[in-house]
């Protein structure tokens, strides 16, 4: 099964509230979005975890899996081997470690494929990854980014 999977990142502010937002789509016709929002996070930390979110998704049989995104950050690391090099060398002195160990851990199909695609460009799905993410980054009550509020020495008590 071919999927194609447009992913996008949001924060209001960097860091701030924040979301991500995913359209998942499958040659057989299926579709399904999905968001979620962190009470303070960043936009890089977002547009990693809805990739890492997307493949965590994926059902067996998707074996020609395309994404989407329009970060840099994630397709330049992953189409330019940086985050392997990062890990041999234990992701010191990096960002996001957390997220980069677990997009590592994360199950991948044989044929995965990261493409960028630029940013409120009008591609259809991009527009609508970022209204989700953005609209996830708006809703009340919202949960902590645990990883970044740990490793920022933000999480509550800590002070």
């Amino acid at each position: 099964m071919k999927v194609a999977i447009y992913t996008d990142g949001s924060s209001r502010g960097n860091p701030g509230p924040g979301g991500y937002g995913i359209v998942l789509l499958s040659d057989r016709g299926h579709k399904k979005e999905v968001s979620e929002g962190f009470r303070k996070t960043t936009n890089n930390r977002m547009e990693l975890l809805s990739v890492i979110t997307a493949l965590e998704m994926l059902k067996t049989g998707a074996d020609d899996v395309i994404i989407f995104s329009d970060s840099k950050y994630v397709v330049d690391a992953v189409n330019k081997g940086w985050v392997y090099n990062w890990a041999k060398k234990g992701f010191k002195g990096k960002k996001n470690p957390d997220l980069w160990k677990r997009f590592l851990a994360a199950p991948k199909p044989a044929n995965l494929r990261f493409e960028w695609v630029k940013g409120h460009d009008g591609n259809k799905y991009n527009e609508r990854c970022d209204r989700l993410a953005v609209a996830a980054a708006l809703k009340k009550n919202l949960p902590p980014d645990e990883g970044y509020e740990r490793l920022s020495g933000e999480a509550e008590g800590m002070f």
